[in-house]
């Protein structure tokens, strides 16, 4: 069994930054897993990839976070990194931590059916 728990989600103003962090812990090794990713799901809307890191650091990030967000992972801390600067209103969501930990191919996975493992998710609302 796996646990992703994410933390460092708020409330917080136009402009400003948030880190957030997912801790894993379970049965595998935090370094054997091949990519973390962070998805987001706004009200109505589908979960989609905000940025992915694969294990020997090859990062992917969507149009909406280039430039903005940087994803990072620690090995000695179990744990995966979100950067956010200069939010959005429009980056308001519940943000995911999720963990891939089957073999595959890719350069950079994608898709939420790429990833074995969930967190339950942390809110991010950028508001005035």
């Amino acid at each position: 069994q796996v646990q992703l728990v994410e933390s460092g989600g708020g409330l917080v103003q136009p402009g400003r930054s948030l880190r957030l962090s997912c801790v894993s812990s379970g049965f595998y090794e935090f370094g054997s897993f091949k990519a973390m990713a962070w998805y987001r799901q706004a009200p109505g809307k589908q979960r989609e990839l905000v940025a992915s890191i694969m294990r020997d650091g090859t990062t992917n990030y969507a149009g909406a976070a280039k430039g903005r967000f940087t994803i990072a992972r620690d090995n000695t801390k179990n744990t995966v990194y979100l950067q956010m600067n200069s939010l959005k209103p429009e980056d308001t969501a519940v943000y995911y931590c999720a963990a891939r930990y089957t073999s595959g191919t890719s350069s950079a996975y994608i898709s939420v059916h790429d990833y074995d493992y969930w967190g339950q998710g942390t809110q991010v609302t950028v508001s005035t």
